[in-house]
C-alpha cells in the first residue's frame, strides 16, 4: 500500500487512477483498475447514453468512475444525470469550464474531480469546490494544452498548499511507470492518473493496431494538432490539441487545416473508417509521450502492481539514503 490523501478519500490501497480515455477505457479497463487498487474511470467522452450504460454495466458491482467533456455536455445535459444516477465512485470533467455542473453532482453525492492545465484553471477548480484536481501536464496523450506536468503540478501545489485549499491534487501526463508515481509524490501530489501505459492493456478498447502502435512507438513519435478532430468533425475548443501518434495523415494536414477544410468531404470519412479498421497511417493512435516507455501489452493489473511495486522501492531507496 501506498497512503496519500488520494487513497483515503476514496479507500484506495494504490494512489492511482485510469484516465477515462474515450475509446479505449471501457468498463472493464475501469473494473480491472479497481480490484488491483487504484480507481477505474470509464471514458464517457463525447457522451453517448447507450455505450455509458453498457460499459456502467460491465463494470458490474466494482466501483468506478466516469469521465465526461464538460463542453460537450453543453449538446446532452440529460448524460450527467444518468450517469449520477448510476452512483459512479466518481465523476472526472476535463475541458470546458464545468461550473453549471458542479450543483447536481453535489447534490447527487458523488465526488467530484476536475482535469485543469493551467494554474488559473486550478484555481477555477479549487473556488467550485473539487474534491480531486488534476493537474494535466502536455506530455499526456488525448487532449491538453502546453504546461508540462514537471512544473504544472508543482506550482498548483504550491497554490493549494498557501490558498488553504482542501482539494487533493493529482498528477497527469507522461506517467507510464513507478518512476513517474514516485514523481508525482515529489512534486507535491497525493497520485497519479495513467492513461497511455493503460491503453495498451489487455482490457482497452482501442483496436490491437494501434496498441501495437502505441508500443512501438518512442516519445518522439507523439505530436499535438487538431488534424484528428477536423477530420472527426469535432468542435474542440481552440485552446485545445490532441496528442496522438503522427502518421501519413498528420504529415500531409498539420501545418494545413484550411487544405483539410477544403478537402473534409473526403478525407473525414476516409479517417473514420481507417480508426474502425485499424489503419495507423491515415487514423491516429491517441496516446501520449509516455508511449516510449511501453514495452508490452499485459493486463491491466499487472501494470498497477509493477507502478506500485518499483515506486515503493524507489521512496523506499531514497527515503533511506536521506536518513542516512
Amino acid at each position: 500500500m501506498i497512503r496519500t490523501q488520494l487513497t483515503d478519500l476514496f479507500n484506495l490501497k494504490l494512489p492511482i487512477l485510469s484516465a477515462p480515455m474515450a475509446g479505449a477505457g471501457g468498463g472493464a479497463l475501469a473494473a480491472a483498475v479497481s480490484r488491483a487498487g487504484g480507481l477505474g474511470f470509464i471514458g464517457g467522452g463525447y457522451g453517448d447514453p447507450v455505450w455509458i450504460d453498457q460499459q456502467m454495466t460491465l463494470a458490474g458491482d466494482t466501483p468506478v468512475g466516469v469521465g465526461l467533456i464538460s463542453w460537450k455536455l453543453a449538446n446532452n445535459p440529460a448524460v450527467l444525470d444518468q450517469v449520477l444516477a448510476a452512483k459512479p465512485a466518481a465523476l472526472f470533467l476535463s475541458f470546458g469550464d464545468p461550473a453549471e455542473y458542479v450543483a447536481s453532482i453535489r447534490a447527487a453525492g458523488v465526488p467530484l474531480i476536475l482535469q485543469v492545465q493551467s494554474l488559473r484553471d486550478a484555481q477555477h477548480a479549487a473556488d467550485l469546490g473539487a474534491d480531486v484536481i488534476v493537474a494535466q501536464g502536455a506530455e499526456a496523450g488525448g487532449h491538453g494544452e502546453s504546461r508540462a506536468t514537471m512544473t504544472l503540478v508543482p506550482e498548483v501545489a504550491d497554490w493549494l498548499a498557501a490558498s488553504g485549499s482542501e482539494a487533493v491534487l493529482v498528477a497527469a501526463g507522461g506517467i507510464a511507470d513507478g518512476r513517474g508515481l514516485a514523481a508525482s509524490l515529489m512534486l507535491g501530489a497525493e497520485g497519479a492518473v495513467m492513461g497511455t501505459r493503460l491503453y495498451a492493456s489487455d482490457e482497452s478498447l482501442a483496436h490491437d493496431n494501434m496498441i501495437a502502435a502505441s508500443v512501438a512507438a518512442s516519445g518522439d513519435d507523439s505530436l499535438r494538432t487538431s488534424v484528428p478532430d477536423m477530420a472527426r468533425r469535432l468542435r474542440w475548443p481552440g485552446r485545445y490539441s490532441v496528442r496522438v501518434l503522427k502518421n501519413a495523415f498528420t504529415r500531409r494536414w498539420h501545418g494545413d487545416m484550411a487544405g483539410l477544410a477544403d478537402a473534409i468531404e473526403v478525407e473525414a470519412p476516409r479517417w473514420v473508417a481507417a480508426q474502425a479498421a485499424g489503419d495507423t497511417e491515415v487514423a491516429n493512435t491517441i496516446v501520449g509521450e509516455a508511449a516510449g516507455l511501453i514495452r508490452d501489452r499485459c493486463p491491466a493489473a499487472q501494470i498497477i502492481q509493477e507502478t506500485a511495486d518499483q515506486a515503493e522501492a524507489l521512496m523506499a531507496r531514497f527515503g533511506s539514503q536521506e536518513e542516512t
